[in-house]
């Protein structure tokens, strides 16, 4: 999904949300019941629907559970200790990858331009 198809949506579903993170859908769900911060609207029919402040909430989970390697109680306990830090980081993390993203495509349009002549 790109950048502007998901600045365009205002709800994503589990299995949307599952790919953005790389996550299977029972993932998703088990981080639900274990952290208060995510807590996607559900139908009737229970459905999920997640919107980009839940989408936000699982970035910043799986920050510390995944990149981080944290147990779960240790990444609630940080998230209510110390949120705002942790967003900063994921936030630089996240500004850091993207700026590695264009200068690597900058270093191949150098190469090719050199290559060329």
């Amino acid at each position: 999904m790109g950048k502007q198809e998901k600045d365009s949506k205002l709800f994503f579903s589990i299995k949307e949300v599952a790919q953005i993170f790389g996550l299977s859908e029972p993932a998703l769900r088990f981080w639900e019941k274990e952290f208060e911060e995510i807590s996607p609207r559900k139908n009737s029919k229970g459905t999920r629907y997640y919107n980009e402040e839940d989408i936000a909430q699982i970035r910043l989970v799986y920050h510390l559970v995944k990149e981080q390697k944290m147990k779960l109680a240790g990444a609630r306990q940080r998230l209510k200790e110390n949120k705002k830090m942790i967003m900063d980081q994921v936030e630089i993390i996240d500004r850091l990858k993207q700026l590695r993203s264009e200068l690597m495509s900058l270093a191949d349009a150098l190469e090719d331009y050199e290559n060329r002549k």
